[in-house]
């Protein structure tokens, strides 16, 4: 019998309660068949006895701690680094591989809508994270992080308990979905699901008034060929975060399942009208024109993205858009719209055409990803390796056929299994979960979790390596791509008849006139003996730009160009190396006394 805040549970049962819910699993002993029931309630919530404090509690926000690029023995992986596209799109490109940084909008979000005081630690190292709470003298302290890193919230439990005894210990984050997390840290309460409202709740403060959105600049760090390159005044994109879920609910997908599975998300801002006031105060405030709209699926709420284009054509809005869409909500829009709303750049999934996905029924992806290119509108298709019916024979003809899509980022996962998901229940079901694998492993850019029928745990890394090899070298770098699709944009709209839409190219075309120039110099002369298809693909892509452009822009690539190649090889050297870029620690405080300070 296993005994956790007080409740003694049978052997292989776990139960919890997350902000709508009351879930149970069990798994009888020696059976290895999971049994599962939730009780769900539309209009109540449940939630843990307000804090003594209530809103004069003090507040500590924590991401978990770094380093995070390296292999430790706290769960870091070198294969998993804390970027998303140089982790899960680009990283077989290279020096030409994307690098950035995106801070941790869950925290930001629950700092900016409490309003007790409070800190937020944003990519603390570990002595950074323990100086803090031997500083000051926190009632809460929250813990944010994914699977994999649960060993660093282990980790950090032990300090919390260690040197600040008193403060009550609050995890949250996609870790939650480990079933057995209350037996494997030692905190105080565990948050499955939105934690918004659940920290309000504890906090003692309205679960019901409105949510304040935070102000996040989307990106930090960038670097390319080896190069810092944070972008200007006015080039900056700003986050902006309408709902959590999908109602789409793929099986494999864990952000689906972690806000209520399949049928279900939340609307922070279910108008247009809420959507373009939050924008507006972002362009204001941190002086941008770009919006990095983190919806699952932005375009599945069609009511809500019309209502949007009515008031961005009536305030004369040229803004740009970058989306989460399923390839069968972009097939309600038609072109006009798609490019009147400003979507500049798509995420879609393209997951196999044989498969039985909804949001890719009667959809011609190829065809799709064309047009929408023609349009200056980049598309990142996202493939995932593993399926059911995936063997060692008929794989390669799948990636091909993803490959063949031609877009202009490619993200290739393994098929996984994650805590929490519809596909986790169904395969642990079957018997089918591997045994002592490290959470720090279970993330879909390494080996499978479970026992595949046709492809074994090693050949599955294999296949996922030359799965991102073989996109590289059929269609080259992601940064030629987006550049050949800024260019069909502006030819298209640069000159266009509507103002606000002309705008928008001409504003989005103005690197193509210098770095872009220089760039693609810079990784024609890299490629040509490597890769002299892709080599030529670009020298023929930057001959048409300099033709358009003229003679400063041709001036520009052959100034900056041979500098640029100098870096990428420098940054070759790096990477062969195994070099790791690391975040920035952040540190906000907020609703603070001036003597707290």
């Amino acid at each position: 019998m296993a005994s956790r805040h007080g409740v003694t549970y049978p052997p292989g049962l776990e139960c919890y309660l997350s902000d709508r819910s009351f879930t149970c699993t069990h798994t009888p002993p020696g059976t290895g068949r999971l049994y599962s029931i939730r009780i769900r309630s539309p209009t109540e919530s449940m939630y843990p006895s307000p804090h003594p404090r209530g809103s004069k509690a003090r507040v500590l926000l924590s991401s978990v701690f770094g380093p995070y690029a390296q292999d430790d023995e706290f769960g870091s992986r070198s294969i998993n680094p804390m970027e998303l596209y140089h982790n899960q799109v680009t990283r077989e490109q290279g020096p030409f591989s994307l690098r950035m940084f995106h801070r941790s909008w869950g925290l930001m979000f629950i700092q900016k809508t409490i309003s007790a005081p409070s800190v937020l630690l944003d990519f603390p190292t570990r002595d950074r994270f323990r100086e803090e709470l031997a500083k000051q003298q926190y009632d809460i302290v929250g813990i944010s992080s994914i699977v994999m890193n649960v060993g660093k919230v282990r980790e950090m439990c032990r300090l919390i308990r260690q040197i600040s005894p008193h403060s009550k210990i609050v995890v949250g984050g996609h870790v939650a979905a480990l079933p057995e997390l209350g037996e494997t840290v030692d905190a105080d309460h565990i948050v499955r699901g939105e934690g918004v409202e659940w920290m309000r709740a504890y906090l003692g403060e309205d679960t019901s008034a409105p949510i304040r959105h935070p102000s996040i600049v989307s990106g930090f760090g960038q670097r390319a060929l080896g190069v810092r390159a944070e972008p200007g005044s006015g080039s900056r994109a700003a986050t902006i975060i309408p709902s959590v879920g999908c109602p789409l609910g793929c099986n494999f997908c864990a952000t689906s399942q972690f806000f209520g599975g399949k049928g279900n998300f939340r609307n922070f801002y279910d108008s247009g009208k809420d959507l373009f006031e939050v924008m507006q105060a972002a362009e204001q405030k941190e002086d941008v024109r770009t919006f990095f709209i983190m919806d699952e699926n932005f375009l599945l709420h069609r009511r809500r993205a019309l209502e949007l284009l009515d008031l961005m054509k009536k305030h004369d809005k040229s803004w740009s858009l970058y989306v989460f869409s399923s390839a069968s909500a972009i097939r309600k829009y038609t072109m006009d719209e798609i490019v009147a709303l400003g979507v500049s750049w798509v995420w879609m999934g393209l997951e196999s055409p044989n498969s039985s996905y909804a949001k890719l029924r009667n959809v011609d992806t190829r065809e799709l990803v064309a047009e929408l290119q023609k349009n200056g509108v980049k598309v990142l298709g996202s493939t995932i390796i593993g399926l059911e019916h995936h063997t060692p024979e008929n794989l390669p003809a799948e990636v091909d056929y993803a490959v063949s899509h031609s877009t202009d980022f490619h993200q290739f996962m393994l098929y996984t299994p994650l805590p929490g998901t519809p596909l986790h229940q169904e395969i642990q079901k079957k018997g089918k979960l591997l045994p002592d694998i490290d959470p720090a492993d279970i993330h879909g850019q390494y080996k499978f979790n479970f026992r595949h029928d046709f492809i074994s745990r090693d050949l599955s890394q294999t296949l996922l390596k030359r799965a991102f090899k073989r996109d590289f070298e059929v269609n080259g770098p992601s940064l030629f791509r987006i550049c050949r699709t800024d260019f069909l944009g502006w030819r298209k709209y640069g000159r266009y008849s509507d103002k606000r839409i002309r705008e928008r190219f001409r504003r989005e075309s103005r690197e193509l006139r210098r770095g872009y120039a220089a760039m693609l110099w810079a990784m024609e002369k890299y490629l040509r003996e490597a890769s002299p298809r892709a080599g030529e693909n670009i020298r023929a892509l930057r001959g048409e730009i300099q033709r358009e452009f003229g003679l400063l822009t041709r001036l520009f690539a052959n100034l900056v160009g041979p500098i640029l190649l100098w870096t990428s090889r420098r940054e070759a050297r790096r990477l062969a190396q195994r070099k790791s870029i690391e975040p920035q620690t952040f540190v906000e405080r907020r609703n603070w006394a001036t003597d707290e300070l």
